[in-house]
């Protein structure tokens, strides 16, 4: 999220960072994003009872502001398919591993127990399956000798922090080409 916001103060960028949103209170991005002046909102999803009062909440919110993207960036919940439905072609979603690939969690110690030499990250479009979105971006990253969860989730991030920017970009320039006169 931070990688986005930073990308997003060069007037030239395509996207404009307004809201975080979280369903974590104690999120370091909600600070991280009230100290730039972006707008921080807690969605806490253990307030609700069922998860679609939730992602009502949630799709209230973002609608209310306006919001034309999402980009999905450290939020650990699966969304619905009536709620991705609702945005369809408009959620990104960041994963530690060249998809199709290693989808959901432990994917670098998976990487790792099968002894692969590259493993990377994938910026996706999110559907109703789980990490089975249209890639928009890949980046790889070679797995060395030694490497632990720890060392190889590291190289990853740098890679997420490179190639989620360049992505949202992407998306961002398509949906207004989409929608210009």
């Amino acid at each position: 999220m931070m990688a986005l916001v930073e990308a997003a103060r060069d007037p030239a960028y395509p996207a404009k960072i307004t809201c975080v949103l979280s369903n974590r209170p104690d999120a370091k991005g909600l600070a991280f994003a009230a100290d730039n002046g972006i707008a921080a909102v807690v969605a806490d999803h253990t307030a609700f009872e069922h998860r679609d009062e939730f992602e009502a909440a949630i799709d209230a919110e973002l609608r209310s502001r306006g919001i034309e993207l999402i980009a999905l960036a450290g939020f650990m919940r699966i969304l619905s398919g009536r709620f991705i439905s609702g945005w369809e072609g408009r959620i990104l979603n960041i994963h530690p591993s060249l998809l199709p690939a290693y989808k959901g969690l432990h994917t670098h110690e998976r990487v790792l127990a099968d002894g692969k030499a590259i493993h990377g990250c994938t910026v996706h479009h999110v559907t109703a399956d789980l990490d089975a979105g249209p890639t928009i971006l890949q980046a790889e990253v070679p797995v060395l000798e030694g490497d632990d969860a720890e060392t190889l989730a590291a190289r990853v991030l740098k890679e997420e922090h490179r190639i989620y920017p360049l992505a949202l970009a992407q998306v961002a320039r398509q949906l207004q080409a989409n929608t210009s006169i």
